[in-house]
């Protein structure tokens, strides 16, 4: 991990979806407390805890997603002692099963510095459904 990621919750953040558009999962793991909790959008529920996160990325890397770019704006962090929280939204866009994909989820995403170094704990990331014209 970069000097930046262990020093600023914004440059985990950032880290964090770089590299989840490199589909690095170790890298993904390196960045989160062993408590993580994360939305699941396939099944509409939580993951909760280092296991169960990871059984959903391996799941999303082995359906053959590519080409995946993420995009945050509207981006604001905020820190209270050990805790932070960052605020952004993500438009993603990538490929799977031959099909191209777009999403616009605005996300949370909370921290807490353990040992000197930022983490996630709570991943909340939920698409917002295409408004109808």
């Amino acid at each position: 991990m970069s000097a930046g990621a262990m020093t600023s919750p914004d440059a985990v953040v950032r880290e964090l979806f770089q590299a989840l558009d490199a589909l690095d999962v170790a890298r993904i793991e390196g960045l989160f407390t062993d408590d993580i909790q994360g939305v699941d959008e396939l099944s509409g529920g939580w993951r909760r805890g280092r296991g169960a996160v990871h059984d959903y990325l391996e799941s999303v890397v082995s359906a053959g997603i590519a080409d995946l770019r993420s995009e945050l704006s509207d981006f604001v962090a905020a820190e209270w002692d050990d805790t932070a929280v960052v605020t952004c939204v993500l438009d993603q866009s990538y490929s799977i099963a031959g099909e191209d994909q777009r999403i616009h989820a605005p996300t949370s995403v909370v921290l807490r510095r353990a040992d000197g170094a930022w983490r996630c704990a709570l991943l909340h990331s939920v698409p917002l459904a295409e408004p109808e014209e």
